[in-house]
């Protein structure tokens, strides 16, 4: 069952990326890193085990993020997948805040649900605050290698838009690694024992080195969605 609620939940995620595209454009893939920053800051709580490891949720939805922003690097460019990565961390700063207060209201007598939302969002500023710090330097990492890589085929093949495989995987695969570490040791020091956190990290990353070698044809059929637009 938690194998089957994984890949639908990578379609989802992956799939909302393209239809946010398709609907609404550049603005739809701001748009669709902010909803799922927000759901992976939630989700990243629940450990499950799938596919012969305990893992933790939310790896998915990240991917997702780093699917969007490259895909602007893709068909906006730099400039603009910069901007994409601005409208995560204001998210970020936005759910800290909001979270934080949640949990600090004094509830009315007839109130049922502030002791599951204390008992869901008492770890959140310091699980944010680790997934605000990982995201701002990983998406900066992945921003950068992207355009890195892009300018390296360019050179190596003398066309523009030639081995996209290659630039939209070596640097989500290097930008998430970095991602995971910052964010597990951040979030989960002193919840897990070591021998689990780094168990924990390593199968993270295994669905990470999945999502994004399967986030490829992704990147593909947006920049198609994006040129057809255009013609």
């Amino acid at each position: 069952m938690n194998e089957l609620l994984l890949i639908i939940t990578l379609l989802v995620s992956f799939g909302g990326t393209l239809v946010f595209l398709k609907v609404f454009g550049k603005g739809g893939l701001f748009a669709w890193i902010g909803i799922c920053t927000v759901l992976a800051n939630i989700e990243v709580t629940i450990l499950v085990h799938a596919f012969g490891m305990d893992q933790t949720l939310g790896n998915t939805l990240f991917a997702a993020t780093f699917l969007a922003t490259d895909i602007l690097s893709e068909i906006y460019g730099k400039k603009d997948a910069g901007k994409g990565v601005l409208a995560g961390i204001f998210t970020n700063l936005s759910f800290i805040l909001l979270s934080f207060m949640w949990v600090h209201y004094i509830p009315a007598e007839g109130d049922w649900a502030s002791e599951f939302v204390r008992g869901l969002f008492s770890n959140t500023p310091r699980m944010l605050l680790s997934s605000l710090i990982a995201y701002v330097i990983s998406e900066a990492i992945d921003v950068y290698l992207y355009h890195a890589w892009w300018n390296l085929t360019e050179k190596k093949t003398g066309s523009h838009t030639k081995m996209l495989w290659f630039r939209n995987n070596f640097s989500t695969l290097i930008s998430q690694f970095v991602n995971i570490v910052i964010f597990n040791f951040g979030a989960f020091s002193g919840i897990y024992k070591f021998n689990e956190l780094i168990a924990i990290t390593a199968s993270c990353y295994v669905i990470y080195v999945a999502t994004s070698l399967l986030d490829t044809p992704f990147v593909y059929l947006a920049r198609k969605i994006a040129y057809s637009e255009k013609e």
